[in-house]
């Protein structure tokens, strides 16, 4: 069973204990990530309740998630384009040697 750290962080005001597998630096890392992002929220005059501010700093950072994500994909993916195109200029021997023979 691994440690649970423990981070005390503070987001807009007000002050969370966490326990987690996570380091504290980790946690508190994380957390003044989201008070920014609720905070960009607030400062933009779209809302004025923390709540609701919350929830659209929520999913504006769902939104940069699902939008690594698929970087992530798409960046996979032409990596394994890449790694087609250059087996195939590779001598026919060296094809099926090393990543190829692992089907990679």
């Amino acid at each position: 069973m691994t440690k649970k750290s423990v981070a005390r962080v503070t987001i807009v005001g007000e002050e969370y204990t966490i326990r987690s597998d996570a380091t504290a630096e980790y946690t508190e890392a994380v957390a003044a990530y989201v008070d920014r992002a609720i905070r960009r929220v607030l400062d933009s005059g779209i809302v004025v309740e923390s709540q609701r501010a919350a929830i659209l700093a929520a999913l504006e950072i769902t939104d940069e998630l699902f939008q690594a994500r698929a970087a992530r994909r798409d960046l996979a993916d032409a990596m394994r384009g890449l790694s087609g195109d250059i087996r195939r200029m590779l001598p026919p021997k060296k094809r099926d040697s090393g990543l190829g023979a692992r089907g990679g």
